[in-house]
């Protein structure tokens, strides 16, 4: 399973949206992805992904795309 299959799973699954249409998805967009699904998507991909999410990046994980973009930091590769 590659990490972006890892990935859209997680937020399929937590937020129970279509993966068509995760690349312009962003916080809020959808009641699911409240203060509540947001620590349980992070929790989630901490545990796919066995990193540790500093606390500026769980707050700037504001959409799909900048997710990629955080993980990259982690050495988590999202393509």
């Amino acid at each position: 399973m590659t990490n972006l299959v890892k990935y859209n799973a997680i937020f399929v699954e937590t937020f129970e949206v279509s993966e068509e249409i995760l690349p312009t998805y962003k916080y809020q967009d959808t009641p699911s992805w409240d203060s509540v699904g947001h620590m349980s998507m992070i929790a989630a991909l901490e545990e796919a992904f066995d990193i540790m999410l500093d606390t500026e990046d769980i707050i700037d994980f504001s959409s799909w795309e900048k997710g990629k973009e955080i993980l990259n930091k982690y050495d988590v590769e999202v393509a």
